[in-house]
C-alpha cells in the first residue's frame, strides 16, 4: 500500500506538476521512505503507468460514465496506476483491485473515489487487455507527437512506437577489451562496440547516470515486478556492484549515446570541446580515447555527477561550469555538442518526456540550437570538425537546425565508414532511431551530423 501511495505521488508530480520523473523520484518523500521490493515496484509502477498512458486513459474511458473532477488529482493517478497493475504488468486482479481500493481508502485525497475504483478496475480486469490490445500504433504517445513522426518516418513511426513499450536494455562503454567486459558481464557486443547486458529495474536497483542513466521501466505481461535486492548500508544499487564499476572500466551510456563522439575519428593528443558535456558520457569517451578534454555544462549539479565519474574511471578532463553560448577559450581541435533538445529520443528510457514537452517546445529549442552551432565558430581551429548531436527525433532540431546551419558559413562533411551504414542518411548525416535493431532491443534516437566552417 505504501508503494502504490509512492507511485501515486509519483503520477501526480509529472502529469499535475509538470516535474520530470528522475527529479520526482529525488523529490518525493514517500518514495524515498521505501527500501528494496517496495521501491522497485513504485518505480515500475508509475514507469509501467506512463510508458502507456495513453492507451491506459482509452481503456479507462471506456468504464466511466464521465472524467474524474478536475481537482481529483490523487484519485486519477490511483486509478490509472491500478488500471497500469492489470494491464502492463500483469498483477493478479484480486491483488491490483484489492491494493488499490484499499490505498484509496488511506487516502484523504482519494477515499471518496475507492468504490469508483473497485467497479472500474473490476470492468478493466475483465475485458480491458482486449481493448488496450487492439489500440493502433502510437495510442499511447500524444496525439501531436506520433502526428510528426508519422510525417517523418512514414512506414518506420509504427516500429518507433512499438520499440516504446519494451523495457530497454543497459548500455555501457568500457575502456578498452569489449568482447572481455561482455564475458565478465555476461553481455553482449553490439555492433557499434558497446556492451549490452539484459538488466531489469529490479537488478539495475539504485543505479543510474542522469540522462544516459540506467532508468528501466517495467516488462509487459510479467506477473509481478521480482524483488529488488535491499540497498547496502552504502545504499548502492546492483549497477554498482557488477565487475569493474568500482575500477572504472566503464560507465552506463545508450549504444546510440555513443555514436556521436566515435564521428571525430582518431582524437588522440588534441584538444577536444565537449559542450553541453554533463552528465559526461561523451566527455569518458573522448577522454578514454587520449583526447585532451574541457567539458563545459552551465549546470554545476550536473558537472558533480561528471566529476565524480571521472574519479570513478580515472579519466582526466578539464571540468568548466560556464553557458556554452558565451563561453569563451582558445581554439580547439575538435568540438562536440551535445546540445539541449526535446530528448524525445529517448522515450525508452524515460517514459515522462512525451507527456511533460509541447509542440511549441521544438521552435523553442530549434532556435537555441542553432545559437548553439554559431557559437562554437570562435572556438574551432581553420578545418577543425563540429560534431552536432541532439537525442531528438524532431526533424527541426536535426537536419533543419543543420540546413540553417548551412545558409550560415557552415559546410558538412559527410559521414563514411565511422558507423554503421543504415545509420547514415542520405545527406551524410547519423540518424538512428528505436525501431532499429529490435532483434537485440532497439537503441535510442539520435541525430548527428560533421560540420565544418567554411
Amino acid at each position: 500500500m505504501t508503494a502504490r501511495r509512492a507511485a501515486t505521488d509519483l503520477l501526480v508530480a509529472v502529469m499535475d506538476r509538470g516535474r520530470a520523473l528522475e527529479d520526482a523520484l529525488n523529490e518525493t518523500p514517500s518514495f524515498n521512505a521505501l527500501e528494496g521490493r517496495d521501491r522497485a515496484f513504485a518505480r515500475a509502477l508509475v514507469t509501467a503507468g506512463l510508458r502507456r498512458l495513453g492507451g491506459i486513459n482509452t481503456v479507462l474511458s471506456e468504464f466511466l460514465a464521465r472524467p474524474l473532477p478536475d481537482d481529483a488529482n490523487h484519485a486519477r493517478a490511483l486509478l490509472h496506476l491500478g488500471a497500469a497493475q492489470l494491464l502492463v504488468l500483469g498483477t493478479p486482479a484480486h491483488a491490483a483491485v484489492g491494493e488499490t481500493v484499499e490505498t484509496a481508502n488511506h487516502m484523504r485525497e482519494a477515499r471518496g473515489f475507492a468504490k469508483l475504483m473497485n467497479a472500474v478496475l473490476r470492468k478493466v480486469a475483465s475485458n480491458g487487455q482486449d481493448i488496450l490490445d487492439d489500440l493502433p500504433p502510437g495510442a499511447d504517445l500524444p496525439h501531436w507527437l506520433y502526428t510528426r513522426w508519422r510525417a517523418a518516418y512514414g512506414d518506420a513511426a509504427p516500429q518507433i512506437a512499438e520499440a516504446l513499450l519494451n523495457e530497454p536494455p543497459l548500455d555501457v562503454s568500457v575502456k578498452d577489451d569489449a568482447a572481455g567486459w561482455a564475458e565478465k558481464l555476461g553481455g553482449e557486443v553490439t555492433p557499434t562496440g558497446s556492451v549490452r547486458l539484459p538488466l531489469s529495474l529490479a537488478e539495475r536497483g539504485l543505479g543510474g547516470e542522469g540522462r544516459a542513466s540506467a532508468q528501466a521501466p517495467e516488462r509487459r505481461n510479467a506477473p509481478h515486478p521480482p524483488a529488488s535486492p535491499a540497498p547496502s548500508p552504502q545504499g548502492r544499487g546492483q549497477i554498482e556492484q557488477l565487475p569493474g564499476f568500482d575500477d572504472g572500466a566503464w560507465w552506463v551510456q545508450d549504444a546510440a549515446a555513443a555514436l556521436p563522439a566515435k564521428l571525430l575519428g582518431d582524437v588522440r593528443g588534441k584538444r577536444v570541446l565537449d559542450l553541453c558535456a554533463a552528465p559526461g558520457g561523451k566527455t569518458l569517451q573522448l577522454a578514454a580515447a587520449g583526447a585532451h578534454v574541457t567539458a563545459v555544462d552551465k549546470s554545476e549539479a550536473r558537472l558533480k555527477r561528471l566529476r565524480e565519474n571521472l574519479a570513478r574511471t580515472k579519466l582526466k578532463a578539464e571540468v568548466i561550469c560556464a553557458d556554452a553560448l558565451t563561453f569563451s577559450a582558445e581554439p580547439f581541435d575538435a568540438i562536440l555538442l551535445d546540445a539541449p533538445c526535446t530528448s524525445t529520443g529517448t522515450l525508452r528510457r524515460h517514459p515522462d518526456v512525451a507527456w511533460l514537452r509541447r509542440p511549441t517546445d521544438v521552435k523553442a529549442l530549434s532556435d537555441l540550437q542553432a545559437q548553439l552551432i554559431e557559437a562554437t565558430a570562435k572556438l574551432l581551429k581553420p578545418g577543425a570538425p563540429l560534431i552536432y548531436a541532439v537525442c531528438s527525433l524532431e526533424p527541426e532540431e536535426g537536419p533543419g537546425v543543420v540546413a540553417a546551419a548551412l545558409r550560415n558559413g557552415w559546410k558538412r562533411a559527410p559521414l563514411g565508414n565511422e558507423i554503421p551504414s543504415q545509420f547514415i542518411t542520405a545527406d551524410g548525416d547519423m540518424r538512428t532511431h528505436p525501431g532499429h535493431w529490435p532483434e537485440i532491443g532497439g537503441l535510442d534516437g539520435f541525430y548527428a551530423a560533421r560540420l565544418l566552417r567554411s
